[in-house]
């Protein structure tokens, strides 16, 4: 605003000076009176190219102040987004991973649980002189149970192996994400 008050001032100091100059003119003096309307639309004219041409400038200056805040702005939202994402896929990879560490203990839990009924049939089997069903529920037990193991350690190995690949991928992420 402060940038229109010279504006005004010579526009009113303009408009005085030639009102005061129209009073001293002689009522019949047409071509002192035209001439004192020329200059009068002229200045109206120019004043009003100076104010349009200073409300643009102030206007252009503005929207890039807003186009600024609004990229500032939008790069906050986009950081906050981005960490919220990783959050929320790290909170429910921890809650998978606890599920499913629940899950195989449960499962690990009913398995060694089958295994030992098993080992404790065949033994009261041996104990009560059914030897060949005994040992045959010995033999068998033995073989589930050494066949659950490999599998459970075969298991694991991929496991790392997965997880190994997965910090590969993501230590490669993370340098594309810096560049």
């Amino acid at each position: 605003m402060l940038k229109f008050i010279p504006g005004i001032i010579l526009v009113q100091t303009g408009t005085g000076v030639l009102i005061f100059f129209g009073l001293q003119i002689e009522a019949y003096n047409y071509q002192a009176m035209a001439i004192t309307a020329i200059l009068t639309i002229l200045m109206i004219i120019l004043a009003g190219f100076w104010f349009s041409s200073i409300a643009r400038n102030q206007y252009q200056s503005s929207l890039e102040t807003t186009r600024e805040e609004h990229a500032r702005e939008r790069e906050t939202i986009r950081v906050n987004a981005e960490r919220q994402k990783s959050r929320v896929v790290s909170r429910s990879q921890k809650e998978v991973m606890k599920e499913v560490k629940r899950t195989n203990a449960a499962a690990s839990f009913k398995i060694g649980v089958t295994f030992a009924g098993a080992l404790t049939f065949g033994v009261i089997m041996l104990y009560t002189q059914f030897i060949t069903a005994g040992l045959l529920v010995l033999t068998t037990v033995g073989g589930g149970l050494a066949g659950y193991l490999f599998k459970g350690r075969r298991d694991r190995m991929k496991k790392q192996k997965l997880i190994g690949m997965n910090l590969r991928v993501s230590k490669k992420e993370r340098i594309s994400q810096l560049n």
